[in-house]
């Protein structure tokens, strides 16, 4: 009686710890919590690079990233601002790709 109980406690386990884990891996359409951390540090640096930049400060530029793929979107006020911003997030380690959207003011 007492293995049987064991038994089933330790199977019990094993399924949460396996539907646990799952619930952190990735799919198609969504980050595993790492990736999540991983894009959210990709987010920054290439916004503060952004901010750093004297021709772009007062650009209004969204960032988002998903997998390492960086989208820029928002506003600027010249070609040469789009592409400096596009420069600077392919510059960013763990930039896999940078999708622009940026539209000129």
């Amino acid at each position: 009686m007492v293995n049987s109980l064991l038994r089933r406690t330790a199977t019990i386990a094993l399924f949460v710890g396996v539907a646990a884990l799952s619930a952190c891996a990735a799919t198609p359409r969504s980050e595993s919590t790492g990736q999540y951390i991983d894009d959210t540090v990709i987010t920054t640096k290439v916004k503060s690079a952004i901010f750093d930049e004297p021709a772009l400060k007062s650009a209004e530029i969204n960032v988002e990233t998903f997998k390492g793929q960086v989208q820029l979107s928002g506003f600027v006020s010249s070609r040469d601002a789009v592409n400096r911003a596009v420069m600077l997030a392919r510059g960013v380690d763990g930039v896999t790709g940078v999708t622009n959207l940026m539209q000129l003011k």
